[in-house]
């Protein structure tokens, strides 16, 4: 939910964009966009920060994902920055730290200083991973911050309360339906019907142990054939020809280079390819089993924030319905609130499933290490 950089253009009508986004997990193999670049009209190293303080006013220090401030897209994080700072007095600055949450959690282990008041990108993978190597966690409770009422059901993903989602993609599979003899190539619309042999070879995924992208497919499987069934329903994917790739840029650059017409990917992948004039003929979404599996990202306050009431009024900020709205647009991902005002054309071209489906906290904490082991095995064993 990495964030999903823009890929380079590509072959005869190959487009360079994201489909929808995903924010960073400091670790996965998925795209993260950590390279120097211009944001809001100021320069940011990969590493460093964006923006400085002006004498005397309040520095919100907010930490986040590189592509989430300078992606070549449209990013959110300058949008943010100048829309909170016309009405607040007080700047924000933005740090990217290479490693990611990793980077806070080290500090944490070595007792060094915290040093920002927000982070922007979490998710289910790097709470787990926080919680398992510091007893004390990093971030305060942030249940005093109002309009988190309006998270749609099921997101929320800390039972301690500490992260608020913000936005979510859906994992769903993006067929090209030109892809066929007689042009009118049509994708399963359950799991099982990956298995028929009028698909062997048709499917594009990724690696669920380096890649957000192909974790969450792994999990639906899970759900859908059970904790004892999706091994044997993996070994028939296998047997039907099913190609696993690294990361999802790799995968989705050979799904845009036509090698083959299913990819595992996210359901707004109409609206960057609305925007870049493309054929959507050539980017169908499927919703296997009329579900697609949820991935939200979060943010929350750090514990011992030096500026905590100023970041709680961002949090709060990031909930409004126009700035949920301006977020899904820029991030191609949906608001995770209820009331969002969403643009026209995103409204029009995302795609949302009849059901979301996703793991608690508790059971991928004590579970998916597991799993994705299990998976690992018995692929490499074919």
């Amino acid at each position: 939910m990495k964030r999903r950089t823009f890929l380079q253009t590509i072959g005869a009508g190959g487009v360079a964009g994201i489909a929808g986004c995903v924010g960073g997990d400091g670790g996965s193999a998925d795209d993260t966009t950590t390279a120097a670049s211009t944001a809001g009209g100021e320069e940011t190293t990969a590493g460093t920060t964006t923006g400085t303080a002006e004498s005397g006013t309040p520095e919100l220090v907010v930490s986040t994902y590189g592509a989430f401030v300078d992606a070549p897209s449209t990013s959110p994080g300058p949008w943010l920055k100048e829309a909170f700072e016309s009405e607040f007095d007080a700047t924000i600055t933005y740090a990217t730290p290479d490693s990611e949450i990793n980077y806070y959690i080290e500090r944490a282990l070595q007792g060094a200083e915290i040093d920002a008041d927000a982070y922007v990108g979490l998710n289910v993978d790097m709470l787990i991973r926080i919680d398992e190597r510091l007893e004390d966690g990093l971030f305060t409770a942030v249940d005093d911050v109002s309009g988190q009422g309006d998270v749609k059901e099921g997101l929320n993903f800390d039972p301690q309360g500490r992260i608020i989602p913000y936005d979510t993609s859906y994992v769903s599979i993006v067929y090209n339906e030109t892809m066929a003899d007689d042009g009118d190539f049509v994708a399963p619309e359950t799991f099982d019907g990956l298995l028929d042999p009028e698909y062997e070879g048709d499917l594009l995924t990724q690696n669920p142990t380096g890649s957000s992208t192909g974790k969450s497919f792994l999990l639906h499987t899970i759900d859908a054939k059970g904790r004892d069934g999706y091994l044997d329903y993996w070994e028939q994917l296998q047997a039907n020809d099913v190609r696993v790739l690294a990361d999802w840029a790799t995968s989705y650059n050979s799904f845009l280079e036509e090698e083959r017409p299913m990819v595992v990917s996210y359901s707004t992948d109409q609206v960057f390819a609305n925007q870049e004039g493309q054929d959507l003929a050539k980017h169908q979404i499927r919703f296997l089993n009329d579900q697609g599996y949820a991935y939200p990202e979060g943010m929350s306050i750090f514990e011992g924030a030096d500026e905590p009431e100023l970041a709680r009024q961002f949090l709060e900020f990031m909930l409004r319905p126009d700035v949920q709205g301006e977020i899904a647009q820029r991030n191609v991902a949906f608001p995770a609130t209820t009331g969002a005002e969403l643009p026209e054309e995103f409204a029009e071209f995302a795609q949302a499933p009849p059901e979301a489906v996703t793991f608690t906290y508790d059971e991928l904490r004590d579970n998916v290490s597991e799993w994705t082991q299990a998976w690992e095995r018995q692929f490499a064993s074919k």
